[in-house]
């Protein structure tokens, strides 16, 4: 007989915002980007959740939140300081599994289909999780229980800020069913778009459209979202993988057409990047730029350092100069991505022989 997988996804709420607020009291209940400035410059990183209620998101020009919530208050991002919490959350996970596989500095997965203090129930250690993260760091985190990763994650949304929902064996598929088809993992807006197009609006109508009509519209996609849909998802938590490459992309409702609008959504995937390597304590050599037009035709330029580098500054730099040696011939843009890779630990793991790792 198969056992039941025990998995829990944690996120924290507003988590940069969240800890600024909690270290100075006065934005407490205010407002705040973390990310941006006052001038209009730059991109959100996150935002509290009072800022949110008008429509300011993660990745949003500065100068849109401004227009959503002239009062906003920008804050310079503290990586240090939101390391030395993230730090602290997993060691309170170690207290229950050594099975953690963290996606960025604010969110994890947790197997504890067999926890180390033998409680049993995937709800109550949830429930000692988020506990325990609140009085020992005064923040609060949303938690997802259920039976494989896919699920666990899309119920840590489901009550967000300071939630916790279980949806156990016999609740998975009806819970997949009535969900709106733009919550579902990797489903973003042009996706969105196209399947509502189709009369896909929730999981029951994409339960009704074949894995092979699915792979013709959407690729490798479509079939990880046929096999979603009906709960089967036996991915592992891995914990302390290595990733040998980073990568953020967006796809666009409406193609870019001047230089000037892609270069400044290049800036904000950047700060998007930099984020993600900074939760993975990434570092990496090799910047690789990828373009996609509207007839689908795909271009990449790379671009090997002598050293690393992980900072929206750094990548937006190295970004642009392969930018600049793209002949875009009047082109229509639909996609653009960036990417690190040549990690320094993948690096190490590559050319140190177990000699020198012993002494390193």
């Amino acid at each position: 007989m198969e056992v039941k997988r025990k998995i829990i996804h944690i996120d924290m709420d507003a988590f940069y915002a969240s800890v600024d607020q909690r270290d100075f009291p006065e934005l407490r209940g205010k407002p705040i980007a973390v990310g941006g400035s006052p001038d209009g410059r730059g991109v959100v990183a996150t935002a509290s959740y009072e800022a949110r209620r008008f429509g300011v998101r993660s990745a949003m020009p500065s100068r849109q939140a401004l227009q959503l919530c002239p009062d906003i208050i920008f804050t310079v991002p503290r990586f240090d300081a939101y390391k030395e919490v993230s730090l602290h959350i997993r060691s309170i996970f170690k207290r229950y599994t050594d099975l953690i596989e963290p996606l960025s500095l604010d969110e994890a997965y947790l197997d504890v289909t067999e926890d180390k203090l033998g409680i049993g129930s995937a709800i109550d250690i949830a429930k000692a999780i988020k506990d325990a993260i609140y009085n020992e760091l005064d923040l609060t985190a949303s938690a997802g229980v259920s039976v494989n990763k896919f699920v666990a994650k899309i119920a840590s949304d489901y009550q967000k800020p300071n939630g916790l929902t279980f949806i156990g064996p016999s609740k998975v598929l009806p819970f997949l069913e009535q969900l709106p088809i733009e919550k579902f993992f990797g489903v973003g807006k042009v996706t969105a778009q196209k399947m509502k197009g189709m009369g896909i609006h929730n999981g029951f109508d994409l339960k009704q459209i074949s894995e092979e009509q699915l792979r013709r519209k959407f690729g490798k996609s479509g079939a990880f979202l046929y096999q979603m849909v009906r709960g089967e998802d036996k991915r592992d938590v891995k914990p302390n993988r290595l990733s040998k490459s980073i990568g953020i992309e967006d796809t666009f409702a409406v193609d870019l057409r001047e230089p000037e609008d892609m270069m400044k959504e290049l800036n904000s995937l950047c700060m998007r990047l930099e984020k993600r390597l900074s939760g993975k304590s990434k570092e990496g050599r090799t910047v690789t730029l990828k373009i996609k037009y509207a007839d689908f035709t795909l271009v990449t330029r790379s671009k090997t350092l002598t050293y690393y580098i992980n900072t929206a500054e750094d990548l937006s730099r190295i970004i642009g100069e392969l930018f600049a040696k793209v002949d875009l011939h009047d082109s229509k843009v639909r996609l653009l991505g960036v990417a690190l890779s040549n990690f320094y630990d993948t690096d190490l793991e590559k050319y140190s022989s177990p000699q020198l790792r012993l002494f390193e």
